[in-house]
């Protein structure tokens, strides 16, 4: 008989290989033939062929996250929690062997199965947001660059605003730009949708965006959107995921993922959004397009104050359509001095954003910050939707510190005269000779986006404490976000580098070569051994742990790599169960890759998942901006050998520094 297996744990990868070693071993015991997948934050390993699939008996996935089964199809499909795996290996095998366990029959119930066996410690709301963020990404990159090439350089000054002729190649570059950005809010909602419902989703989420983006389809000039989008991408989620739950017969069951729930939630999310969310944004748009229009005489200061605060309220949904609508319209009657202020608020935004997170680290991951360049571009070819991720991912934040930036920059603007002679906004029409009062105009822009910049230092959290994706678990969609997964770099790589930086809470850098690891031991030295721990609890144990980190010269600030820890043991326990514990987090404190080794003997409460007290602890500490996932192999190779019954018990009675360094100098 043979038996194939999937591991995966959403926390990190030590029970992901913790599975997988117990359930080789268990198979090897009861003498069935098995290969078993991971899938941990290190990526993909051991996968699956084809062929070995269809020659199986029987498939175990033993998994704490969403595993696609759609290759599984007429298998034999046993699906239980990581834990399951670690604990009762042999058990699940002999279910398997006695056929004891349904056929999978293509995915009818994917969407159970994804709110059944997912269940993340974040926030869902966020977990979603950000997957639909971070397949969004790419298109307004795309999009964005593009149409600036394309009107940077074939761009031409026209009353209408700043034209590429048609049927010019710059042209056809706008077109391709253009049709990248046609996708960008029905993306977010699709994967919005499908986060909450899994494919079942997709499409009805597409829909709905594309739905919000198209004011066409309720009586509005202008779409709802990337707000509406959000909105449209949850509903679409929770409408399919209520449709699945529906109970139906055994014969309508195989298509209900493929045809019933799709349709119905297309409909269902399409008529509301027509009918019931459209309307009030048709209603909107013309109410603001009114109200504008008898501003003219009121205060020039008041009107460029709400001008500022519309162009970066929805970074291109129907508020901003208002403003800019309304400032095209003045340029018609000659009044170019409407035009300018909004010219400025429309790239303060990305500017400022794209400025905030390549200069600001503690704010910024460094996916961010490589997406702040491609933003910071946008802005200064007057391109606000730039802005988008940043908004999306943390509006609350964001949005206030934009607006605010926004409005001061127009302020400025209006003060100083500034006119603007096309429909287009951003440093590009100064630089084209389209603006009038040019030093004005870009006083205003640097003013507006230095206050834009420090509203967002303030008001976003720090994220030097905070555990990142590649030691806490699986790196979410995104989060990266702002929306793209970071690429496992191996320890060969990172050997070959020359050294590392990492800037330190002190202020000055540390420059650190790059450390080759092979065994545990390459991380491990004598004096990060303690064989008779004194702390009574975990917080203390953690104390006395980091102690020995800041005698070494491995961290310069022991309460600042504190925090890390516990940050990571608030989004679950690293106690993994069978005496065993292993904290772990990245931080600027951490000037080395080191691992301290720690034993208690009369254990310590680590609110593991078996309910055993920690005596084995592994404490991993990882610089902040460490490019290489060196700690995701020590994690890897703790895992597997920790498993095996002797060795563990060989720690135990260590009765030596160096004869637990023997022990240690075995994991690799």
């Amino acid at each position: 008989m043979k038996i194939l297996a999937i591991t995966s744990c959403p926390n990190g990868i030590a029970h992901t290989y913790m599975a997988a070693e117990n359930l080789q071993k268990a198979a090897a015991k009861l003498g069935i033939e098995m290969k078993v997948e991971t899938q941990g934050s290190i990526g993909v390993e051991n996968q699956l062929t084809e062929q070995e699939i269809r020659e199986a008996d029987g498939i175990i996935i033993a998994a704490d996250k969403t595993v696609v089964k759609d290759r599984f199809v007429g298998k034999k499909l046993l699906v239980v929690g990581v834990q399951d795996g670690i604990r009762r290996p042999e058990e699940l095998i002999q279910r398997v062997m006695k056929g004891n366990v349904p056929v999978y029959q293509a995915e009818s119930r994917s969407a159970e199965a994804s709110s059944q066996e997912n269940k993340p410690k974040q926030n869902p709301i966020y977990r979603h947001l950000m997957n639909g963020v971070s397949y969004m990404v790419p298109f307004i990159v795309i999009g964005g660059l593009l149409i600036a090439i394309a009107l940077t350089i074939g761009g031409e000054k026209t009353p209408g605003g700043l034209v590429i002729p048609d049927g010019s190649f710059w042209k056809t570059v706008q077109d391709i730009g253009s049709a990248s950005f046609t996708f960008m809010i029905p993306i977010l909602a699709g994967f919005i949708a499908m986060s909450i419902a899994d494919r079942p989703g997709l499409a009805p989420g597409m829909i709905g965006g594309f739905i919000a983006a198209n004011g066409s389809f309720y009586g509005s000039e202008a779409g709802a959107g990337f707000i509406g989008g959000i909105i449209a991408g949850f509903l679409a989620g929770y409408v399919a995921l209520g449709i699945r739950k529906i109970k139906v017969g055994r014969a309508l069951q195989p298509i209900m993922p493929i045809i019933i729930i799709p349709v119905l939630a297309s409909l269902i999310v399409g008529l509301i959004f027509v009918f019931v969310i459209g309307a009030p944004v048709a209603q909107l748009f013309e109410a603001l397009t009114g109200w504008l229009a008898g501003m003219q005489g009121t205060s020039s200061i008041l009107l460029a104050l709400i001008l500022g605060a519309m162009i970066s309220f929805d970074m291109g949904g129907p508020v901003n359509k208002v403003a800019f609508l309304f400032g095209s319209a003045m340029i018609g009657e000659g009044n170019y001095e409407i035009m300018g202020p909004i010219a400025v608020a429309i790239c303060i935004p990305p500017i400022g954003m794209g400025l905030a997170a390549m200069i600001n680290k503690r704010k910024f991951a460094p996916e961010e910050r490589e997406a702040g360049k491609a933003t910071f571009t946008m802005g200064l070819f007057g391109i606000t939707e730039g802005a988008i991720p940043f908004a999306a991912q943390d509006p609350l934040r964001v949005i206030p510190s934009i607006m605010v930036g926004s409005m001061v920059g127009s302020v400025i603007a209006m003060l100083g005269n500034v006119g603007d002679k096309v429909a287009h906004g951003g440093p590009i029409v100064a630089v084209l000779g389209a603006v009038d009062h040019v030093l004005m105009f870009f006083i205003a822009v640097i003013v507006g986006v230095a206050v834009s910049v420090v509203l967002i230092s303030l008001l976003k959290k720090d994220i030097v404490a905070t555990v990142t994706p590649d030691v806490a678990g699986e790196a979410m969609p995104g989060h990266s976000t702002a929306g793209a997964g970071q690429s496992a770099i191996t320890t060969k790589a990172a050997a070959e580098s020359s050294a590392s930086t990492t800037v330190t809470n002190n202020g000055p850098a540390v420059s650190s070569q790059a450390i080759h690891i092979e065994k545990l031991t390459d991380i491990v030295t004598m004096d990060l051994i303690n064989l008779d721990l004194e702390g009574t609890t975990r917080d203390a144990v953690v104390d006395e742990m980091i102690g020995a980190l800041e005698r070494t010269g491995a961290v310069s600030s022991a309460s600042d790599f504190k925090q890390a820890i516990l940050a990571r043991e608030e989004e679950g326990s690293t106690g993994i169960g069978m005496n065993i514990a292993i904290p772990h987090g990245k931080s600027e404190a951490v000037l080395k890759p080191s691992v301290v080794f720690g034993i208690k003997q009369g254990g310590v409460d680590w609110n593991s998942a078996d309910g055993s007290e920690a005596k084995l602890i592994f404490m991993i500490a990882v610089p902040r901006n460490s490019k290489e996932n060196a700690h995701l192999k020590v994690l890897q190779m703790l895992s597997r050998k920790l498993m095996d019954d002797h060795f563990r018990e060989a720690l135990l009675a260590a009765a030596t520094k160096e004869e637990a360094y023997q022990l240690l100098d075995q994991v690799h």
